[in-house]
């Protein structure tokens, strides 16, 4: 498989050399990115590093890493929106490299969208994540991850 076969790889490639501007912290078992359009507010996904197909190809104690690290994400995106629960998604068919979704879910999400999937939302029309105006979000994702001992030593930080 090429290293930039798929979004992920790119996006991972991206993180590695200090240029994906969605990076909110490198953590154990990958990267902790913004979503490319704030859905609802503190999308985020994990992405491998290195990248696999899927969870499936990861050994077991990487496997675990993951979803530990998943599960963190999910409590850090918690504490710091206000979210009533966190969605958590791992698709892979339209970009087949494993990757979570994080979705913070709201109360005040429109009645009809909010008992819903998240696909339901019209994504054109989403904010896209922006680095200045999501600035105070990134910083206390990045921090509370870091207090959990969630983010990564300086070794893991680039390649």
């Amino acid at each position: 498989m090429p290293d930039l076969e798929t979004l992920i790889h790119r996006r991972v490639a991206e993180a590695r050399d200090g240029t994906n501007p969605s990076v909110i912290a490198r953590v154990r078992s990958g990267w902790v990115v913004a979503g490319d359009r704030q859905v609802v507010l503190g999308y985020c996904l994990l992405l491998p590093d290195p990248v696999v197909p899927d969870l499936n190809a990861l050994a077991t104690d990487e496997r675990a890493r993951f979803l530990l690290d998943m599960a963190a994400i999910g409590d850090v995106l918690l504490e710091v929106t206000g979210a009533r629960r966190i969605n958590y998604e791992i698709l892979g068919n339209s970009e087949p490299a494993l990757h979570a979704h994080l979705f913070p879910r709201y109360d005040s999400e429109p009645e009809g969208l909010r008992r819903g999937p998240i696909w339901s939302y019209d994504w054109s029309t989403a904010p896209p994540f922006d680095r200045t105006s999501h600035a105070e979000l990134i910083t206390a994702v990045a921090r509370r991850l870091a207090t959990r001992g969630v983010v990564a030593p300086l070794s893991l930080q680039r390649h």
